[in-house]
């Protein structure tokens, strides 16, 4: 039912003849309960809305009492039931409609209480404000007063004026009270007009003084307006009830790869005991003393809002920068010439010759036992700087480490001899290190000397002279005689004019070592070329995994010097150990930058030596070559016992490879494996094969120093199998697959902690519990995958025969289905190999 205004009704469905009871809604509120039976309605007032209801409000009809004909309700639901449900629900209406009015009155109430709480903060803010503001122009105007009656006494009477009693005069109004009569001075206030010892009279700098009066007040301590409102903004926070924050300073903070807790809080300028709680916040219990590593330390650092910098143990080398030279800063330096060539052709001989023809006069005897390299100057005032290096090797491992420190090569030839193995390995060196060469033919002076076929043998190799029409100069020298020493000399400097040699030696010095030893007298000693800068006694520098600070410099003649510039040997001391030939000279600031570089450089290189993979045989070249794609070239060494041999094997060698891959031949030659070719080998990374020759004692030692592998060989046919094979290893493997049997599904159970089972007949093959197997359904593949279990009768069985029955089930599927057809297969990988 429903009233004339159009309420909206709910009734509680009790059956054809039960009493309905109906809730008259208005607007979303409860007004009043109605009780209907099919004769009678009784309408009970919501409480306390009795009065307010309006008189339009009531029904239509009568009120009745409720009971209604017993023989038109259902049975079991008598009179007194009825009404006593009505009743419990006009309760429960009357209660909700209570609660409502509750709720709001308390919301207002809290609201009133939260207005009437700012009110008051607002109100105590404004009254200390007033205060404060009343207080200030009072002292002010007291101040003034005070200053004002001490000017006026002070200008009538000349007498000196008690600066206690004017103290005491500008105190008693700051105070809020009376002056105090003179008459009441005591003992105790001359024993404070006193100063006290051991006090600081700057404790009353807040207080007014005479000289302070009559100088206008200049040194008095004053508040600035930033602290009184830093002031003003904390009690208002305190007023307010709430913290007292600090403004925040953001750091840079430089964070390494590991850093201890307690370093980690002072870079950030936080607390440890701050830090430490961080930590265990994120679940890692770590005391100050204790390291982090620096993804931990970055979340630290960000969640107490400071900027992470992130620093590598390698930024300590930053500190040795590679510094551009000015056009103008540089000047001429002189070049630097290393003498190679092969046993007994004169090279000893003809540095003796250059050195007893050239030297200055009064030189000392035994140059080159003292230091490795010396310089010579020409007639016209030129300086040359030769190296005596002990052999091929020294120079191999100072191209290996990076220092080029020369400039031009004089390959030593013998006349009478030709081109020999020691002479087509110092070609290749001075190849790999991209200078300039110049040939001394030498022992022109003997009967079977015939230069036409040193010159001749040199095009087998690419070097064409000059006399040849190519560019190499080419000159005709005696070391014994000592005829042609001025034409090499003058064919040196021309070079050495082409090259336009130039350094600054203003700027720190720079250099690189060319040999070491350890002096019983004089402790590590090391022979260094500077190529950049000026050397200097005094200087701190790091060289390879050392350091030291220049004790002293001695030259080519065994003199102490003050200072070495670019392109001059010298002996340096002061070194905190023996370097390695070959390593690099830096000049550096400090003893502490010093110290820290070499600590890396050590560490690095003790990770490096223990890192298993830096042998160079050939398995671990054909591991590295599949790991690196870059890698397409297979480098090798090669010697042989004759030269046929040697041009058999580096055929047989450029044949091997196709498009992706191919053998590159670095040196071959004929004669036994020495030092020189391991140095060769070690440096571009390669193994050496030795055909029907063998490696001498130095030589197998040296090897398994720098695991450089070698091989030995008597069958070419075997060699080149073995090449073939590590050089097919650069080739990536080739997968296949092979059928090894059919299955066909004839039906499908359902097996509890498995899933479905398929029963199959082997109609093909065999199947196999370890292989891969595809789903068919009307030839199309369903699944791809492997096996979970293989069965025949109860038992798991590895493989199945064909026409035998058995069960299956696939790994991760089960839209298998009768009729469905099983492919058996194995994949195998199958290793390219090279045609």
């Amino acid at each position: 039912m429903s009233d004339n205004d159009g309420k909206k009704t709910l009734g509680l469905r009790g059956g054809p003849r039960s009493g309905q009871v109906k809730q008259s809604f208005s607007h979303g509120r409860t007004k009043n309960v109605v009780v209907e039976t099919k004769r009678k309605r009784v309408v009970v007032p919501k409480p306390g809305a009795a009065a307010t209801a309006a008189p339009a409000a009531a029904p239509k009809k009568s009120a009745a009492p409720a009971g209604g004909d017993p023989s038109k309700r259902p049975a079991g639901i008598s009179d007194a039931e009825l009404e006593r449900r009505m009743k419990a629900l006009a309760a429960a209406k009357a209660q909700e409609a209570e609660d409502v009015v509750r709720r709001a009155t308390e919301e207002r109430e809290r609201a009133e209480e939260r207005e009437r709480r700012r009110a008051e903060v607002e109100a105590k803010e404004a009254e200390e404000r007033d205060r404060e503001e009343r207080a200030r122009v009072k002292a002010e105007e007291d101040e003034r007063k005070a200053r004002e009656a001490a000017a006026a006494k002070a200008k009538p009477a000349a007498a000196p004026v008690d600066p206690a009693a004017v103290e005491a005069a500008a105190a008693a109004p700051r105070g809020g009270g009376k002056p105090a009569p003179s008459t009441r001075k005591t003992d105790r206030d001359d024993r404070s007009s006193k100063p006290k010892a051991g006090r600081d009279d700057g404790r009353r700098s807040g207080k007014l003084t005479l000289n302070q009066a009559l100088s206008g007040g200049e040194g008095g301590r004053q508040r600035s307006m930033a602290a009184m409102k830093r002031k003003q903004e904390r009690a208002r926070q305190k007023a307010m009830g709430g913290p007292i924050e600090r403004e925040k300073v953001v750091r840079d903070v430089q964070l390494p790869e590991a850093i201890t807790v307690q370093e980690l809080a002072n870079r950030m300028a936080e607390r440890v005991a701050d830090v430490v709680k961080a930590l265990m916040t994120n679940g890692i219990m770590a005391t100050q003393n204790q390291t982090i590593d620096a993804d931990t330390a970055e979340l630290i650092i960000e969640e107490f809002g400071h900027k992470v910098v992130r620093v590598s143990d390698a930024d300590v080398e930053q500190v040795i920068a590679s510094v551009e030279d000015a056009d103008e800063d540089l000047k001429p330096r002189p070049p630097v010439i290393t003498v190679m060539g092969h046993v007994d052709h004169g090279k000893t001989s003809l540095l003796d010759a250059i050195r007893d023809a050239k030297v200055v006069a009064g030189e000392a005897g035994g140059i080159t036992q003292h230091i490795g390299a010396y310089q010579v100057e020409t007639d016209d005032g030129t300086k040359l700087t030769f190296l005596d290096t002990p052999g091929h090797a020294a120079f191999t491992s100072m191209r290996a480490r990076g220092a080029q420190v020369t400039d031009i090569v004089i390959l030593v030839v013998a006349a009478d001899d030709a081109v020999m193995p020691q002479t087509i390995e110092a070609i290749n060196h001075a190849k790999a290190a991209g200078v300039p060469m110049i040939v001394a033919i030498n022992k022109v002076d003997r009967p079977a000397a015939d230069p036409d076929k040193v010159r001749t043998d040199l095009l087998q190799h690419e070097v064409i002279v000059e006399k040849m029409s190519g560019e190499v100069q080419d000159v005709e020298v005696s070391a014994i005689k000592g005829t042609g020493l001025e034409s090499l000399l003058e064919s040196i400097a021309l070079q050495a004019e082409l090259l336009e040699l130039k350094a600054n030696p203003k700027r720190s010095a720079q250099g690189a070592v060319i040999e070491a030893q350890l002096d019983v007298g004089r402790g590590p000693v090391a022979t260094v070329l500077v190529q950049h800068g000026t050397l200097r006694q005094g200087d701190i520098f790091v060289v390879g995994e050392q350091w030291g600070k220049v004790r002293a410099l001695i030259n080519d003649q065994g003199e102490r010097v003050e200072e070495a510039g670019p392109s001059v040997p010298v002996e340096v001391l002061g070194l905190n150990g023996t370097p390695e030939a070959g390593d690099v000279l830096n000049v550096v600031d400090t003893e502490a930058q010093a110290r820290e570089i070499a600590e890396y450089r050590e560490k690095a290189a003790k990770d490096k030596r223990a890192a298993a993979g830096a042998a160079t045989t050939l398995e671990q070249m054909m591991a590295n070559a599949k790991a690196d794609e870059n890698v397409n070239e297979l480098p090798i060494l090669v010697k042989a016992d004759v030269q046929g041999s040697a041009e058999a094997i580096v055929q047989a060698m450029a044949k091997i490879g196709n498009d992706e891959v191919r053998v590159r031949v670095l040196h071959s030659g004929v004669g036994a494996i020495t030092e020189s070719d391991v140095g060769l080998a070690e440096a571009s990374g390669a193994p050496v094969i030795g055909f029907n020759v063998r490696a001498n004692a130095t030589a197998r030692n040296v090897a398994n120093q720098k695991g450089v592998e070698i091989r030995y060989y008597s069958v070419i046919y075997d060699l080149v199998d073995d090449v073939k094979a590590a050089a097919s290893g650069l080739l990536s493997a080739e997968v296949r697959e092979n059928f090894i049997g059919y299955a066909e599904i004839k039906e499908v159970f359902k097996v509890s902690g498995v899933g479905k089972v398929a029963g199959c007949l082997v109609t093909e093959g065999v199947a196999r519990r370890s292989a891969g197997v595809r789903l068919l359904r009307d030839d199309v593949v369903m699944h791809e995958g492997t096996l979970k279990t293989l069965k025949r009768f109860k038992d798991e069985v590895a493989e199945v025969q064909s026409g035998q029955e058995c069960g299956m089930a696939f790994e991760n599927h089960e839209d298998i289905r009768p009729g469905d057809v099983i492919e058996i297969f194995e994949r195998e990988e199958v290793e390219r190999n090279l045609d």
